[in-house]
């Protein structure tokens, strides 16, 4: 239960809740108690229920969202200790590496001198105990070494050889490569509860009289009725049975024009009713709703995607017993401890881990610049070996807004007369349609005329709407709505693509013309796409909820491999998880419905500002801007990345191999050993950072990033 609250049952004055488990009994129960009307509380911490005891005039609700802001505040504490906890180790090496070097250079007696150089070996031990222990208790159990096995051997055979100072560099390297790595892994998932709750906590039920009351969501029940107002979140799966209403639903099918709903047809949680209102039977609510069935589907994934074994850590472990045959090989040649131990002291592991991890960071950084967040170094892994991108179409490949695409006009109008009349219908509506529409008057410079004074605007639910004009009608609206207003509109039907978005506009009763509805491609799109192909990458496919036949045009229109139209969120899954088995997927999304989809992916990548809170914690890139084009932009920094990173390898291994042959045959001693071992780290290092600096195609656009 990530930041969750439910309410296991409830009596008067007496509630039980169940919270997150294993936290401290007395912190909960005396936060609770400060609760005004709480009288005591009783937490468990095994089970992770908590029972309240409090007057019967608390609010449940409120009690629970206190509760919620306990468990907030109590992950940004737990939060800040960890991040203190694997700052002390580099601190204190860092810390005692220079007090030591300090005290060693200066005339102080001998006995300072020790005692410093004493200080220093046990700081390497204790702030490296960990690393020590699961290197050592690794050889135990499996039989054979690691990389933190090595990183033990390194520590002990400096301060073997009186050198302090390399066992606290190894320490402080291999702490700020593992801090670096986990911390862009590890991403909270805050908003999910939030949004399985739909931030809606009470309905409106009819009750046995007919008469709607506000109860708590947790009191309806399969076969209740409720009433959903405009503006309001509907709550709950179910069927219509009375009423009319235009719904959202973009965030559950991915459908981006409103629903026209009416008697008999389904409704779906966490649609919004932008219009009209609706009484709805009950038929699934809490965790049987589709939005939760999403959440689950979201949950499934994160716990079956398994962690990229990381490069460095492989190659650090398959050196391991190189290193050690290495020493004992030397030692038995040579009879020399200072040579054998140069084997150990001049190793892969710090040169492979920190520069990997820097060159990792780097380009995370980088991407940050360009306005992408990537959560994690192995995501820019992953996108070097992308074999095929899967797209969602609205809000992603589109805008996510409707636009008029093309007027069509009958009857001797012309195409400006047909904007003109729709807009003085629409002018003053709410509707997306209507939006797009008085935009295109706007842009055509066309003057919308004012109604007849006092003329209404009769809006008709699901068909259409109509004024008056000059004394004469204007309707704008469907078919439907056209044919039971008896207005001809067969002879003009065979001009139209089936399933095609259109609108008619009549004026006095004649048919003026249609306006055809379409979601507009992002602007660079198309250039997004081509060089992506140019990147390498096999497939790009499209996957939408929207009707074939609009999806057909848009997949032509980008030159895509395939799509796959009219797609549930379930759906969107599977078909990722199906191109999974071909190779590296990156799914691209921003709403509820791709959520699944983004996080069964190699990579799952939220694009621009209407991205939902649950896509941008289920992907693991996230896109700031509206600008399509850093998709390609991270394809390619992705692959600039991984050969640097092979740069780094070719370089680690010869200069350190160089300098273990020389340590061999006696050529330096193991402290100029070390320095060289030391300065070819540095050197790797550096190579990674210059993926800051690495000049290409860049997007004039503003990024942010996160480790």
């Amino acid at each position: 239960m990530i930041n969750g609250v439910s309410i296991a049952h409830s009596l008067p004055g007496r509630t039980r809740f169940y919270i997150e488990k294993g936290m401290d009994s007395h912190i909960v129960e005396c936060w609770l108690r400060s609760f005004t009307g709480v009288r005591s509380a009783v937490y468990n911490e095994i089970t992770g229920s908590i029972l309240v005891y409090h007057d019967m005039t608390v609010s449940l609700q409120e009690l629970k969202q206190f509760i919620r802001l306990f468990l907030k505040m109590n992950i940004k504490t737990n939060e800040l200790s960890s991040a203190w906890k694997q700052l002390t180790p580099i601190i204190a090496c860092t810390t005692m590496f220079a007090a030591n070097w300090h005290v060693q250079k200066s005339p102080v007696s001998v006995l300072w001198k020790a005692a410093f150089h004493r200080a220093a070996m046990v700081t390497a031990v204790a702030t490296s105990f960990e690393v020590i222990k699961d290197g050592i208790l690794h050889v135990v159990k499996e039989k054979k070494g690691n990389a933190n096995t090595l990183t033990a051997a390194s520590i002990f055979a400096s301060l073997f050889i009186g050198n302090p100072g390399s066992a606290l560099v190894i320490t402080i390297m291999s702490t700020i490569s593992e801090l670096l790595t986990e911390y862009t892994s590890q991403q909270t998932k805050q908003h999910i509860h939030s949004v399985l709750e739909l931030d809606t906590s009470y309905a409106w039920k009819v009750n046995a009289e007919g008469v709607e009351e506000k109860v708590a969501l947790e009191k309806i029940q399969v076969g209740d009725q409720v009433v959903v107002f405009t503006g309001e979140k509907i709550p709950v799966d179910g069927v219509v049975i009375e009423g009319m209403g235009t719904v959202d639903e973009s965030s559950i099918t991915g459908e981006y024009m409103p629903r026209e709903l009416s008697g008999s047809e389904c409704v779906y949680a966490g649609s919004i009713l932008q219009s009209g209102h609706l009484t709805i039977t009950v038929e699934k609510v809490g965790e049987d709703t589709a939005l939760s069935r999403i959440i689950k589907l979201l949950e499934e994934a994160q716990e079956k995607r398994a962690p990229i074994q990381n490069i460095a850590d492989s190659l650090a472990e398959k050196m391991v017993p190189v290193s050690f045959g290495l020493a004992l090989l030397t030692l038995l040649l040579t009879r020399n401890v200072n040579r054998a131990m140069n084997m150990l002291v001049i190793d892969f592991i710090c040169g492979i881990k920190l520069s990997t991890a820097t060159a990792l960071y780097a380009s995370i950084g980088r991407a940050a610049k360009e306005g992408a967040i990537v959560k994690g170094s192995h995501h820019i892994e992953e996108m070097s070996k992308l074999k095929t991108i899967i797209l969602d179409k609205t809000g992603t490949i589109t805008e996510g807004a409707p636009v008029v695409e093309h007027v069509m006009a009958c009857n001797g109008y012309e195409e400006e007369d047909v904007i003109r009349l729709a807009a003085a219908a629409e002018k003053n509506s709410t509707h997306p349609i209507a939006d797009a529409i008085v935009k295109q008057a706007d842009k055509w410079k066309i003057p919308i005329p004012a109604r007849d004074h006092n003329a209404q605007v009769e809006t008709v639910v699901g068909k259409g709407i109509c004024t008056l004009l000059d004394g004469k009608q204007i309707v704008v609206g469907s078919r439907r709505f056209m044919n039971e207003l008896k207005i001809k509109i067969d002879h003009f039907m065979h001009q139209l693509e089936k399933d095609e978005n259109v609108i008619y506009v009549a004026y006095d009763q004649t048919l003026v013309g249609i306006v055809s509805i379409f979601d507009k491609i992002r602007s660079g799109m198309h250039r997004t796409v081509h060089h992506l192909r140019k990147q390498g990458v096999d497939d790009i496919i499209m996957l939408t909820g929207d009707k074939r036949t609009v999806a057909r045009e848009m997949a032509q229109r980008l030159r895509l491999n395939w799509y796959h139209a009219e797609a549930l969120p379930e759906d969107k899954a599977n078909y990722v998880k199906r191109y999974g088995r071909r190779g590296a997927v990156m799914m691209v999304g921003d709403g509820i419905n791709d959520a699944p989809a983004l996080a069964h992916a190699h990579v799952g990548v939220t694009m621009g500002a209407k991205r939902t809170d649950i896509a941008s914690e289920s992907s693991d890139v996230i896109i700031t801007s509206d600008n399509p084009e850093m998709l390609s932009e991270l394809v390619g920094l992705s692959k600039k990345t991984m050969t640097i990173i092979k740069q780094n390898f070719i370089a680690t291994f010869m200069i350190n191999g160089v300098a273990i042959l020389f340590g061999a045959l006696g050529i330096f001693s193991p402290i100029v050993g070390a320095a060289i071992h030391n300065a070819a780290t540095i050197g790797v290092v550096l190579n990674s950072t210059r993926i800051l600096w690495i000049e290409g195609e860049v997007n004039e656009s503003s990024i942010l990033y996160s480790a």
